[in-house]
């Protein structure tokens, strides 16, 4: 047991405000109450309202990237108005903030996308020219991939708004991740979950990661009760390759890596915004050598595709520092 947080000078955890983040952030609590034998008065939840919460009729690639959902949350926490930050990791830019790190991953959930509909069971039972929702430029990328013959409209809004837009006839089916509906309570609302061999996830979906100063041993400390080894070594090769292929929410890249005792198994794939072409490779080795088989892999990929790949999906040819998004 440790003598902080306290009733009096609690641990502020900032997070976004719709029911998934508080959802991570009350079980980034929990696990913190249960490591440290602390009450759940040594804590606060701090919701904070970001971007990409207040504009929702727009793409996220239109109105600035990952970063929208994250950056009034790093904000307050350079600015010491919080302790830590709870994120899901899909959303976070390869770049952080300086003076900022994320060392402490919680277990990771079920990582497949979340097939949804009212009407249809599968991807395979959609009718020809049905219209599916989706504000994702991957899932949009690998659907119409398979697919071709599907419409696709833009979906954004949380679980229940999505629901609403199905009822209303505005798409037959869309997407969801099964880490968030399990995290809700909701699975239920998917018809099933996607194999990655039939749909790819996105770069570290499922997991949560908890972003705290760097310089802040104390809570360095505490964080490090809860962190999960797995779960960084997969995230780290995931991000690797992504940050290899200079990636953003422009970019329809998806990865996904395995482990089995301490061997590592990564597979990624990058995409044709219109889904004209993908490019697949994987690799396998040590586990602690992901995040070089993610920069290799990434490599390979590129020098697979065209050449003018990076200015179809915004690539930079040089793999220099990602930009800031």
């Amino acid at each position: 047991m440790t003598d902080w947080p306290t009733q009096d000078d609690r641990l502020k955890i900032g997070t976004r405000g719709s029911p998934l983040a508080l959802a991570q952030a009350y079980e980034t609590r929990d696990r913190l109450m249960l490591a440290h034998g602390l009450g759940a008065e040594a804590f606060e939840i701090v919701p904070i309202k970001t971007t990409a919460d207040k504009i929702l009729d727009r793409p996220l690639q239109e109105i600035g990237g990952k970063g929208l959902f994250t950056r009034e949350i790093e904000d307050a926490l350079l600015d010491r108005k919080i302790d830590i930050a709870v994120h899901s990791m899909k959303d976070m830019p390869v770049l952080q903030p300086d003076g900022l790190v994320i060392d402490c991953y919680l277990p990771r959930e079920d990582c497949r996308d979340a097939f949804v509909s009212l009407k249809h069971a599968s991807i395979s039972d959609l009718p020809q020219g049905a219209v599916v929702g989706s504000s994702s430029l991957r899932r949009r990328a690998q659907l119409i991939h398979r697919r071709p013959d599907l419409q696709l409209v833009t979906f954004r809004g949380n679980v229940q708004t999505r629901m609403r837009k199905l009822g209303e006839g505005v798409a037959e089916a869309t997407f969801l991740a099964m880490a968030g509906l399990n995290r809700l309570g909701e699975p239920e609302i998917a018809r099933g979950a996607i194999a990655p061999e039939e749909m790819l996830p996105a770069i570290a979906q499922g997991a949560i990661g908890v972003e705290r100063r760097r310089e802040d041993d104390r809570v360095a400390a505490l964080l490090a009760a809860i962190a999960h080894e797995d779960t960084r070594l997969r995230v780290s090769a995931e991000r690797a390759f992504l940050a290899a292929l200079d990636g953003s929410c422009e970019t329809p890249i998806a990865g996904l890596a395995l482990l089995e005792g301490d061997r590592l198994w990564l597979r990624g794939e990058i995409l044709l915004p219109d889904g004209s072409q993908v490019f697949r490779g994987e690799r396998e080795g040590l586990a602690a050598d992901g995040p070089g088989m993610g920069r290799d892999l990434a490599e390979e990929l590129l020098d697979q595709a065209p050449d003018n790949f990076h200015e179809l999906i915004g690539v930079n040819p040089h793999h220099g520092s990602p930009p800031k998004i």
